[in-house]
C-alpha cells in the first residue's frame, strides 16, 4: 500500500466515489479469493455486502492503509459467518421439507466445484481445521501479516503464525500424497506458493 492508497482511503473518506474506486480495485481480488474459500459460489455477492457496507461506515474508520484493509476484511468475514449460518438454516429446511427437486442431478456449479484449480485449493483448504484454513487464506491469499490477520481473527499473531505454519505443513503433506497417489513427482515449490498461485 501506497501513497496513492492513502490518497484514495482520505478521498473515500470524504465521500469521493473515486478514492472508493481505488481502494475497490486494489483490495476485491484478494477480499473474493478469501470469501471463496469460506462461503464458495457466494463470494461475490458477500464482496458486494462487505464493500456496501464499509462504504457506509467509512466517514466513521478512524486508522491508516494497514488498518483499512484488516478492518474491510473483518467486515468481510463477519458477513461470511451469516452466509454460514443462513445457508445452514436453508439446508435444514430443505431436508425438512424436500421438494419436487429432491432427486434432481447436480447443478452445472456443483460440477464445477469438483474441477482442479482454485476449486482443488479450496477443496484442500476445506479439509483444514477452520483456524488454520484461515491464517493460510489471510497471510497467502490475501497478503497480510501476522499482526493484521489477529486482528480479523482476535487471536495473538504467535497463534496466527502458528496456525499458517500448521495449515502449510498440512497442504504440503496432501499434495505431496495426491502427488503419489498419481504417480507424479512431487512439485518443489511450496505449498504456500501453490496457494497463493491458484488464487491469483
Amino acid at each position: 500500500m501506497g501513497a496513492e492508497f492513502d490518497a484514495a482511503l482520505e478521498a473515500a473518506r470524504g465521500g469521493a466515489a473515486e478514492g472508493v474506486a481505488v481502494l475497490w480495485r486494489a483490495l476485491n481480488p484478494a477480499l473474493e479469493r478469501y470469501l471463496a474459500a469460506l462461503v464458495g459460489q457466494a463470494a461475490q455477492d458477500i464482496a458486494s455486502e462487505t464493500w456496501l457496507q464499509a462504504a457506509r461506515d467509512l466517514p466513521s474508520f478512524r486508522g491508516d492503509a494497514a488498518g483499512f484493509r484488516v478492518w474491510l476484511f473483518r467486515i468481510g468475514r463477519n458477513r461470511a459467518i451469516d452466509e454460514q449460518r443462513r445457508a445452514g438454516r436453508r439446508r435444514e429446511e430443505l431436508l425438512a421439507e424436500p421438494g419436487e427437486f429432491a432427486g434432481a442431478a447436480p447443478d452445472a456449479a456443483a460440477v464445477a466445484e469438483e474441477r482442479w484449480g482454485t476449486d482443488r485449493a479450496l477443496a484442500l483448504l476445506a479439509r483444514l481445521p477452520r483456524e488454520q484454513a484461515e491464517a493460510v487464506l489471510l497471510r497467502s491469499v490475501a497478503g497480510l501479516d501476522a499482526n493484521e490477520c489477529g486482528r480479523i481473527l482476535g487471536k495473538r499473531p504467535g497463534a496466527v503464525r502458528v496456525a499458517a505454519m500448521r495449515g502449510l505443513r498440512g497442504l504440503a503433506a496432501m499434495l505431496e500424497d495426491a502427488a503419489i497417489l498419481e504417480e507424479e513427482p512431487a512439485h518443489e515449490s511450496s505449498s504456500a506458493d501453490v496457494v497463493s498461485g491458484v488464487f491469483r
